[in-house]
């Protein structure tokens, strides 16, 4: 017999999703606020890049559905009511066009000038400011600070405040007036605002207490939070940045995994060489120790939005993805290795933006050491080569300092956020912050390519290479020290071990 009394309370407990608007509204409705993702995503309880998502296309599900679209509602009916008022208030007031139109064209000449879409608080006065310098919202028109600042800072009518230059800060050099200007302090061989919070320091000083200073439970600690740290330190640093990356994009079939356990069809040109034979006599091998491999090659050209296909044996430098190319035939085995690493199949494979790029150097004009690539087909998007580099500088800082004052912990800290970062941009459950298997395969492709420039140069400089292996090792013959500096330092090599050949 049915139970009715179950699909009562069935149909009594079911409801629609609340209905939510689009992606460019919601992001639109939290930027008119002056709001950012960071304190938006404190509100609702989730992580900035979260809310990153759900302004790119994701929708949200559950209870926090319900939250979002309670707070984009609210912000709908906010921002009405203060367009409102505006109006009223416009209708008694003189237009102030003509000192704007100057300050939009002192930001068209200043190439570390730009116009913020949403006013954001002045670093100088905390008011509103339309324009941003070096990265920094400011006003541009020190009038307009003097306007905002507190009446304490405003300099007296007696002696007028110095005139200054857009977008600069004339320091008084009294005490009481710091607040004019923007405090630095220097961090490796940078300077940042003396209040940007070091979120590693804080997080390696935290984990410590906690475990009253057990270095080993520390660490354990901190590595096991690695990831979503690294996702927290990421979004720290996109702050005022000039692109918006789309965190959850379409993939093509050739970035998803064939199977459950499979890969999928990119090839990243991983070294695996030995050379087949040495000159006659005893040699002394020297296993070098590339530093922090995976750091310096979050230094590549990253795409930026959803691939989009093409065809054609054109290589455009401003896009970045991955390409489906017929590589050159490589005469050099006996002494170097092969730029797309140790592949036995013939015929065509897909590329990364890395490998592509090392390919086109090495056949071009200057080395000439093989044919051009040719390519088939793409699918790209418009890229940039600094999308990472601040979150990069942060991470090579840390560790420097680290290294400096034999920090063990943070060291290692340090190593597991960049390390796993990579690793857990693709199909990861550990990271669902961002889903990027093209930047995954791309940020290793390029820490192969820095070894096989590493085996070119020492080639060049007179060495033997004799081995080039994953990211991070190369044995050579020779004099090495006069090629690589030796230290810790991700620009420096480690000698990882000596071993002779030979009679």
């Amino acid at each position: 017999m049915t139970d009715f009394g179950a699909i009562d309370a069935l149909l009594a407990g079911a409801k629609k999703e609340v209905p939510l608007p689009s992606a460019e509204e919601r992001r639109t409705l939290r930027e008119e606020l002056n709001l950012s993702r960071a304190q938006l995503a404190q509100a609702l309880g989730v992580s900035p890049s979260t809310v990153g998502g759900w302004e790119s296309g994701r929708d949200p599900s559950g209870e926090v559905r319900e939250k979002y679209a309670y707070f984009l509602e609210g912000a709908r009916t906010k921002l009405a009511a203060e367009a409102s008022d505006t109006a009223d208030e416009a209708l008694d007031e003189e237009p102030e066009d003509e000192p704007r139109a100057d300050a939009e064209q002192t930001a068209g000449q200043d190439d570390d000038v730009d116009v913020l879409a949403t006013p954001q608080p002045c670093v100088l006065c905390g008011q509103p400011a339309r324009h941003q310098v070096a990265g920094f919202p400011q006003h541009l028109d020190p009038a307009e600070c003097e306007v905002a600042a507190p009446a304490h800072e405003v300099s007296s009518p007696e002696k007028p405040a110095p005139h200054t230059s857009p977008g600069r800060t004339q320091p008084t050099g009294r005490p009481g007036q710091e607040g004019r200007g923007v405090r630095v302090v220097p961090v490796g061989r940078r300077m940042k605002p003396a209040d940007d919070p070091d979120l590693i320091a804080t997080a390696v000083a935290a984990a410590l207490a906690e475990h009253s200073g057990d270095v080993d439970r520390a660490t354990t600690a901190l590595v096991k939070r690695a990831i979503p740290d690294a996702m927290v330190l990421l979004d720290h640093t996109r702050k005022g940045g000039r692109y918006d990356v789309v965190a959850h994009p379409w993939l093509p079939d050739v970035l998803r995994k064939q199977s459950a356990r499979g890969a999928d069809q990119i090839w990243e040109a991983r070294p695996k060489w030995a050379r087949p034979e040495l000159p006659p006599g005893e040699h002394e091998i020297t296993a070098l120790d590339v530093n922090g491999a995976y750091l310096s090659a979050l230094k590549t050209h990253l795409p930026l939005g959803q691939l989009e296909h093409s065809t054609g044996n054109h290589h455009n430098p401003r896009r970045a993805g991955v390409h489906l190319i017929t590589p050159p035939d490589w005469d050099h085995d006996a002494y170097l290795p092969n730029p797309i690493g140790s592949r036995d199949e013939p015929g065509p494979l897909w590329v990364t933006e890395s490998t592509l790029r090392l390919l086109l150097r090495v056949s071009g004009p200057k080395h000439g050491l093989c044919d051009p690539p040719e390519i088939h087909e793409s699918w790209t998007s418009g890229a940039t080569e600094g999308l990472l580099e601040k979150f990069r500088v942060a991470l090579k800082d840390a560790r420097d300092r680290a290294i400096a004052e034999d920090d063990e912990v943070t060291l290692e800290y340090v190593k597991a956020m960049y390390s796993k970062f990579v690793s857990t941009l693709g199909e990861s459950n550990y990271n669902r912050e961002l889903y990027r298997t093209d930047w995954m395969h791309l940020i290793r492709s390029q820490a192969f390519a820095n070894l096989w420039w590493k085996a070119h140069r020492a080639y060049d400089e007179g060495l033997t290479v004799v081995r080039a292996m994953g990211t991070d090792e190369l044995h050579v013959i020779g004099d090495w020290r006069k090629v690589f500096p030796e230290g810790r330092g991700v620009t420096e090599v480690k000698v990882k071990d000596v071993y002779h050949v030979g009679p």
